[in-house]
């Protein structure tokens, strides 16, 4: 049988309360660079979501679903919203023409290429902080 974890500590709640301070500061800092653009946050996620599928630069519905932990039906929605304005473009897949597959056009790229820049800049700004907590996590496991 394993054994029970032990009760938290002090300094864990500090830990964790530093890692949720810190992410959600950044969630706070992408939410704005999104709506700064014209997006929501959910619409920005969608669009890294594709461009950034491993091994591809396309993806189904479904797989976009699981990636963005939402129904398909939600993902429909949100995909008609951004082919509204251009920022994806729908195609049938060349394998199964019953199957959709989800692209970023050149214009969502443009501006996808805007906001990765200003999350990566605040990221090298976090890392530090960000590294120390989850080493002090890492060491903690052990």
């Amino acid at each position: 049988m394993p054994k029970p974890a032990p009760a938290p500590t002090k300094s864990h709640y500090e830990l964790l309360a530093g890692l949720r301070y810190h992410l959600r500061a950044f969630l706070q800092f992408s939410g704005e660079a999104a709506s700064a653009q014209g997006l929501t946050p959910q619409q920005h996620q969608a669009l890294l979501a594709i461009k950034g599928f491993p091994g591809r630069d396309q993806v189904s519905i479904g797989e976009l679903a699981e990636r963005l932990h939402l129904r398909h039906h939600s993902v429909v929605g949100l995909i008609d919203r951004l082919a509204a304005r251009r920022l994806v473009v729908r195609t049938p897949a060349r394998t199964d023409r019953r199957r959709v597959e989800i692209r970023v056009t050149a214009r969502g790229e443009t501006l996808l290429r805007r906001l990765s820049s200003a999350h990566l800049a605040e990221l090298r700004q976090r890392a530090p902080e960000l590294r120390r907590l989850l080493e002090l996590v890492s060491r903690d496991a052990r």
